[in-house]
């Protein structure tokens, strides 16, 4: 029994002598571990723009077209069926001086109606109609209204934006309702 235990203190003695003699790493191991680390963290990085890329876009961006297309849909709602005149590019909706609910406007951003039409800038700020967009714009609304059967107008709202992150697709939204003569 005395001669296992005097042969497992020498054993360990050494294990430890060889364990001092590595006096830590080399210059060469430090570079590669660098190297290799360096190689992961920018297939890494390409991901992380990606991801802030797509939630800026989709996840705020969108988010944020949907909202001002819903906001222009409740003050075109709110106005009389009858109403031809209310303008809905101010706020709140002053009773003369705009389209109202009369048919006619359109769908694409790219060519505005005058009437249906109106900007935004980046904090939701309306800053009025026009064709013309004002420079400080990040935002654009427009409506169309169209009258596909008797006593029913179709509501059609577009909202996107001036830009997107990354030259992505621009972020567009578009919220459809239906007004009936009795209302």
């Amino acid at each position: 029994m005395e001669h296992a235990a005097g042969g497992d203190s020498h054993l360990g003695a050494q294990l430890m002598a060889k364990l001092a003699s590595d006096r830590g790493t080399t210059l060469v191991e430090t570079v590669i571990a660098l190297g290799l680390l360096l190689v992961v963290l920018t297939g890494l990085l390409s991901l992380v723009a990606l991801a802030t890329a797509n939630t800026e876009n989709h996840g705020h961006l969108e988010a944020r077209t949907t909202e001002y297309a819903q906001d222009k849909m409740e003050q075109l709602m709110a106005l009389a069926y009858s109403d031809t005149v209310g303008d809905t590019t101010v706020f709140p909706a002053a009773l003369t001086g705009g389209t109202g609910l009369a048919v006619g406007g359109g769908s694409n951003t790219s060519a505005p109606v005058a009437g249906y039409v109106d900007w935004l800038a980046q904090d939701g700020t309306l800053l009025g109609g026009g064709t013309a967009p004002p420079v400080e714009w990040f935002f654009e609304r427009v409506w169309e209204v169209t009258a596909p059967s008797a006593g029913i107008k179709q509501i059609t709202v577009t909202a996107t934006v001036k830009a997107s992150v990354g030259n992505a697709i621009l972020p567009r939204s578009a919220v459809v309702a239906l007004k009936s003569s009795q209302f």
